[in-house]
């Protein structure tokens, strides 16, 4: 060092200012020691206090506070589905580790509060000594919370139960169980909807998850910093929770008589009904047979055997689950039968090929191209107004009508009733069945004749039903729609679902014209069954045999209406495969939809005819199946 340095030094640091340095250094080591001699002191002497205080705090320093999941409700405000609260028990190991003395007491708590089996408590202790978070049991109901928090808190009788304690959490509840199960779907791995109005709603059900921070304050007490949840909105439905438990009262019922009637299986492959309102496409009730439990929707033993269920392997019991919860009136497809012969009539007539003044003949069968195509009465009708061609459902009398409508207007009503299209159902798995419709180049004489009565293209439920809908209200095709609010959680509403016309499809007047053919049928034709007293009620049955034909198999299916005037209800039924010696009865499909029309007419207030009161809904006797023969024919 220079000398020059040296002297800088001496003259900015002078002899008295280098002894003051030395005396505060000693005076910091000095200090140091004290507070190493008090630490020492308090861990001796309280350290159990200080430590359990600030094992404590591990909980509190970022804890996430779940968000409720938004109701959904009925028509009539009835919870369908739910979350309630419940609590998680969670074991901060590394706690209960930091002394011997706080593991007994701690699993004698455990098996004493909640059933929770000491030896395997304890093994899991020993594997994992570190954990701050181990969740030892789910769904904990609000009563033994209270017991635990009660236990918790009083410190001379449970002084060394250490470790434990209560996260907050929901579980998603089902009150009536399988009802509306195709409508209503579940959730899974928290709150992740699957199928139905849980799956197509789950972000508008969903909400955000709170988080409580912590920290330890001057006085070693915690502090809370509380970010709180926004909960998920609630959905109100257009279902209507009583017309949906007549619905499933009566299906459950057709299947149970059929159980074991010719030969051993389920009543029928598939049993399905729509109930919609036709002035604005509100689904009223939607169900279909078999159905499943929402509370416990991957339980296949109410189908399958156990030796049948052991035997599975994971693919085969995920694809009968999937069969289980498909839903059949959005996303299954099928010929739909006589039922579309109303469409082709309002086509005819809405093109001018129609007037309503002609008359055909039926000799049993019509020779198209290379093919014999039978009418539904091998011996034939014989000569028949228009009318009476849908009230005896002739199929002869159709294919005529199809061949003067032509393969271009045909194909361009079919589309214009909405079928091949998607019908913005909100509801997951709408089927647009495009692929499975003919085009002009595509289509030859043999299949026109047959598209024109029903066979040789496909549907779903939900287009039929909302093509019907347009074709007798006067021609308003609605976009069918399950749901009809969104609510905030305090009962706000967010979102109103106005009722969405899409567009026109026939005139008013071919709607009157169908609607008399149809009223036909219930008066005079194979809808004779669906007559109640006291409403005036019309419809078309159907009957298409499914493919391979001449195999046997045939889906029926009945879609009738009240009342003729301003209709305000549709009942739609279909029957897949039914259990008996003959599947191809329409009548079956009449008389279920008859037993379901005669006990929700009086409940939604239908029309009735003048001088007629109806039973009062509060008084009305369970609708029997009645007496099912063979049906008059499609």
């Amino acid at each position: 060092m220079s000398k020059r340095a040296k002297y800088y030094l001496i003259k900015k640091f002078p002899k008295f200012m280098q002894k003051k340095l030395v005396l505060l250094y000693v005076g910091v080591i000095l200090v140091f020691v004290i507070l190493v001699f008090r630490i020492t002191y308090i861990n001796a002497s309280k350290g159990d206090q200080y430590t359990r205080v600030v094992l404590e705090q591990q909980q509190y320093d970022s804890r996430l506070i779940p968000y409720k999941r938004g109701d959904i409700l009925d028509c009539n405000g009835t919870k369908l589905a739910t979350s309630e609260r419940v609590y998680n028990v969670i074991l901060d190991v590394a706690a209960v580790m930091s002394d011997s003395k706080y593991i007994d007491p701690t699993v004698h708590v455990l098996e004493e509060c909640f059933d929770l089996d000491g030896p395997d408590i304890r093994e899991l202790i020993r594997e994992n000594p570190d954990s701050r978070y181990m969740i030892l049991k789910k769904g904990v109901e609000y009563t033994k919370a209270k017991e635990f928090k009660e236990i918790d808190s009083d410190d001379e009788n449970y002084p060394n139960v250490f470790g434990i304690w209560l996260e907050e959490d929901y579980i998603r509840k089902y009150p009536y169980n399988a009802l509306a199960c195709d409508v209503i779907g579940f959730t899974s791995d928290g709150n992740v909807g699957n199928n139905g109005i849980e799956g197509y709603y789950n972000s508008v059900l969903n909400g955000t998850n709170g988080r409580e921070y912590g920290y330890l304050n001057a006085d070693s007490s915690v502090e809370r910093t509380v970010k709180k949840p926004t909960n998920g909105d609630t959905v109100v439905t257009t279902i209507d929770l009583q017309v949906q438990s007549i619905v499933e009262k009566h299906i459950l019922a057709f299947n149970e008589a059929r159980k074991d009637y010719a030969y051993p299986g389920e009543g029928s492959a598939n049993t399905a009904v729509i109930v919609m309102n036709p002035q604005n496409g509100e689904i009223i009730a939607e169900a279909s047979f078999p159905d499943y439990d929402l509370n416990d929707p991957r339980d296949l033993t109410k189908y399958y055997e156990e030796e049948e269920l052991e035997e599975m392997t994971d693919d085969e019991r995920l694809e009968a689950l999937n069969r289980l919860w498909r839903n059949f009136c959005v996303s299954d497809t099928y010929e739909p039968g006589s039922t579309i012969k109303p469409f082709t009539v309002a086509t005819g007539l809405e093109i001018g090929a129609l007037a309503g003044n002609e008359s055909f003949t039926c000799g049993g069968m019509l020779h198209v191209g290379d093919h014999d195509i039978h009418c539904v009465n091998r011996d034939g009708h014989g000569t028949q107004s228009l009318k009476q061609s849908v009230e005896n459902s002739c199929n002869v009398a159709l294919m005529h009508i199809g061949n003067m409508i032509g393969k271009e207007e045909l194909c361009k009503y079919q589309r214009v009733f909405g079928f091949g299209e998607l019908t913005g159902i909100d509801l997951p798995g709408d089927a647009s069945t495009a692929g499975l419709l003919y085009t002009p180049e595509t289509m030859d004489d043999a299949s026109l004749a047959t598209n024109a009565f029903g066979q040789n293209f496909n549907v779903t439920m939900t287009q039929l039903t909302a093509a019907f809908c347009s074709l007798i209200n006067g021609g308003d095709y609605y976009e069918p729609h399950i749901v009809k609010q969104i609510l905030d959680e305090n009962g706000n509403v967010v979102d109103n679902k106005t009722p969405v016309l899409v567009k026109r499809t026939i005139s008013d007047e071919t709607s009157t014209m169908v609607k008399d053919y149809m009223r036909g049928v219930v008066l005079n034709g194979s809808g004779a069954k669906a007559n109640l007293e006291g409403y005036e009620v019309g419809g078309k049955t159907g009957t298409a045999e499914k493919l391979p034909r001449d195999n046997g198999k045939y889906l029926v299916s009945f879609i009738g209406y009240a009342p003729q005037e301003n209709p305000e209800v549709i009942v739609y039924v279909v029957i897949d495969e039914v259990n008996d010696y003959d599947q191809g009865q329409s009548g079956l499909a009449v008389q279920l939809a008859a037993d379901i029309m005669e006990e929700i007419f009086p409940y939604l207030g239908i029309t009735t005819v003048p001088g007629y009161e109806p039973k009062s809904p509060g008084n009305m006797q369970t609708a029997g199946s009645g007496t099912v023969g063979e049906g008059n024919g499609d």
